[in-house]
């Protein structure tokens, strides 16, 4: 098991990142693909088409998302942590994910950078 964090500067509000991430509505405009999110703790979540799957565990609006990613039947959890800073404007985004499974890694790592973060990024500057 690997672990994960990075930082991301994203040029829109705290506030703004929030609801990019956890609003169905605006997480189907970035993947363009359909979504089940909410920001209530112990639900579910699947985004990308099912691609990422897991449960919602904690949320501070506006500041703060924790996640369990789900990876088949890995008995230790995967926790995703993303916190927003704001900084002039924009948002400082700590990532940190851990007990990512090995043969996973490179992956996910990509995923975030490429994907999931590359795809936030280019929402707000469009």
């Amino acid at each position: 098991m690997k672990d994960y964090k990075k930082y991301f500067i994203l040029n829109a509000s705290p506030e703004e990142v929030y609801n990019a991430i956890t609003n169905p509505m605006a997480i189907k405009i970035w993947t363009n693909e359909e979504a089940t999110m909410s920001t209530e703790p112990n639900s579910e979540f699947s985004i990308m088409d099912g691609t990422i799957e897991g449960m919602n565990l904690e949320f501070e609006e506006n500041k703060k998302v924790v996640q369990q990613w789900y990876f088949g039947d890995e008995e230790t959890p995967s926790i995703v942590t993303i916190k927003l800073h704001a900084m002039d404007g924009i948002t400082s985004v700590e990532l940190r994910h851990t007990n990512i499974p090995d043969e996973a890694y490179e992956d996910i790592v990509e995923g975030w950078n490429d994907v999931y973060f590359g795809n936030v990024s280019e929402f707000f500057n469009e």
